[in-house]
C-alpha cells in the first residue's frame, strides 16, 4: 500500500518510518516534537512501523541488515582503537600497575577518602612503590591520576566487550547470515575475551616482587607485546570483514594488480612486525637508551649489541638491540611503501585503491618523522602515544590498499 507523507513524498510501507521523519524534520517549517511526530504516524495509519522497532527492522531487506552489521564491525574498530591509544598512555604514564586486583566484571571507583586511602595503601605494597615511585614523594592526588587511567582502560575493554559478545549472540540465531561470518563473529568475541584475561596476565607479572633484580619493576615486554598484538589482530579482523562488508571489490585483477597486491600484503605484514618490535621498545623503556640519529651515539652499530647468552635473548630483551631492530624495521617499511607506491604509478588502479596507496605512502613518512622525534626528544609521553597510534593508522592503510587490490570476496549473507 502507498501512504503520502510530508511535502508530497509518497513513499512504500517499509520505508514510510525513515522518511517521513527526515521529511518532517528537514522541511522549512518549525521542528516538530517526537511525541507530534508519533501523533502523525499514528494519524495516517502507521504505528506500527512508528511504534515496534522489531517490525521495522524486519522490513529491512538482506543488504541494508548486512550493511548495519559492516557499520557496527566498523564501530567496534573505533573503540578497539581508543582503547590501544588509552593503553598506550597508560604505560607510558606508568600507570598500568596502580590497580593491584582485578575482577572480571570491574568494580566501581572509590568515592571517598577512606576508599581512596585503601587503594593507595594497596600500591603502596606493590614492587612499582618500593624500588621506583617510593623516592618521588607520590601524593593521593598524583596517585588518583595513575588509578583512574588504569580503571578508564580496563573499563573501555569491557565496553568492547559487551559491544562485540552480545551483538554476536544474537546475530548466531539469524539463518540470513553465512557460516563463514559466523565464525568469524565467535572469533572475534573469543578474541575479546580473551584480550582480558591477557590484560591481567600481564599486570600481574609487574606485581611480582623480585628482591634480587636491579631493574626497575615493569611489566614483562613479552606480555606486552602478547597484549598489543593480540589487540591489532580483533583490529584487523573486523576492519577487514566491515570492508568486505560495506566497501565490496567489484574489479577484475590483472597479473600486475596481483603482484603489488602480494607486496601490499608484505607490507602489511611488516607493519605489523614493526608494531610489535615497539611494544618490546615499550616495555623495555628502550627508547632512551639511544637518543641520537641516523647513529647510536658516534656509531652506525653499537657495540653492545650482542652482549647476552644466548644469543636470541637479545633480540627480546637486550635494549640496545630491542632499538637497533625497531629502527631496522621501520626503515624497511619505508622502503617496502615506496616500492609499493613506485610500482603503482604507471598502473591505473580502483579510485578506492589509488587515494589508498597515497594515503599509505604519505603516513609511511609521517610514521618515520614521529618515530625519530620521539628518539630525539627523549620519549614525551604525547609524541610516543602519537607514534603509537601511527602504527595502527599505517596498519589500517596497507590492510586498505590490501583489500582494495584483492579478489571478489566469500558471500557473508545469504539471499532470502
Amino acid at each position: 500500500m502507498m501512504l503520502s507523507c510530508a511535502g508530497g513524498i509518497r513513499v512504500a510501507n517499509q520505508t514510510v518510518y525513515s522518511i517521513c521523519r527526515r521529511q518532517l524534520y528537514s522541511s522549512s517549517k518549525p521542528k516538530l516534537s517526537p511525541k507530534t511526530l508519533t501523533q502523525y504516524f499514528t494519524k495516517h495509519n502507521i504505528v506500527s512501523l512508528a511504534t515496534t522497532p522489531g517490525r521495522f527492522y524486519n522490513s529491512l531487506t538482506i543488504d541494508q541488515k548486512s550493511r548495519l552489521v559492516g557499520y557496527w564491525l566498523l564501530g567496534c574498530c573505533g573503540m578497539v582503537a581508543t582503547t590501544v591509544s588509552v593503553g598506550g598512555v597508560t604505560r607510558l604514564t606508568e600507570s598500568g600497575l596502580s590497580m593491584t586486583d582485578w575482577k572480571f566484571a570491574g568494580r566501581r571507583a572509590p568515592r571517598n577518602a577512606e576508599e581512596w586511602n585503601v587503594e593507595f595503601d594497596k600500591y603502596k605494597a606493590s614492587p612499582q612503590w618500593k624500588y621506583d615511585v617510593v623516592n618521588s614523594g607520590m601524593t593521593l592526588r598524583e596517585f588518583k591520576f595513575i588509578w583512574y587511567m588504569e580503571w578508564g582502560h580496563r573499563h573501555l575493554g569491557r565496553v568492547i566487550g559487551t559491544c562485540v559478545v552480545f551483538p554476536t549472540l544474537a546475530l548466531l540465531t539469524r539463518p540470513w547470515i553465512s557460516t563463514n561470518l559466523k565464525l568469524r563473529l565467535v572469533g572475534f568475541s573469543g578474541l575479546v575475551t580473551f584480550q582480558g584475561f591477557l590484560g591481567w596476565y600481564m599486570v600481574k607479572s609487574g606485581l611480582e616482587d623480585h628482591p634480587e633484580s636491579t631493574d626497575i619493576p615493569r611489566v614483562s615486554q613479552y606480555r606486552l607485546a602478547s597484549h598489543l598484538g593480540s589487540a591489532f589482530l580483533l583490529y584487523l579482523s573486523m576492519f577487514k570483514t566491515s570492508m568486505e562488508i560495506l566497501l565490496p571489490v567489484e574489479h577484475s585483477m590483472s597479473p600486475a594488480l596481483q603482484a603489488l597486491r602480494r607486496w601490499s600484503g608484505g607490507v602489511a605484514g611488516l607493519a605489523f612486525l614493526t608494531a610489535i618490535s615497539g611494544a618490546f621498545v615499550a616495555g623495555l623503556d628502550a627508547g632512551l637508551v639511544y637518543n641520537s640519529y641516523p647513529k647510536f651515539a658516534d656509531r652506525w652499530i653499537p657495540t653492545d649489541l650482542i652482549v647476552f647468552t644466548p644469543a636470541w635473548k637479545n633480540f627480546f630483551e637486550n635494549t640496545t638491540t630491542v632499538q637497533f631492530d625497531h629502527r631496522f624495521l621501520g626503515h624497511s617499511l619505508l622502503l617496502g611503501i615506496c616500492a609499493v607506491w613506485i610500482m603503482s604509478r604507471p598502473l591505473v588502479l580502483p579510485s578506492r585503491a589509488g587515494i589508498a596507496v597515497h594515503a599509505l605512502m604519505g603516513m609511511g613518512w609521517v610514521q618515520v618523522g614521529l618515530g625519530v622525534s620521539t628518539l630525539l626528544l627523549h620519549v614525551p609521553t604525547w609524541l610516543a602515544a602519537t607514534h603509537q597510534q601511527g602504527s595502527l593508522v599505517l596498519l589500517t592503510l596497507a590492510a586498505w590498499l590490501h583489500h582494495e587490490l584483492g579478489k571478489k570476496r566469500i558471500k557473508l549473507f545469504k539471499k532470502s
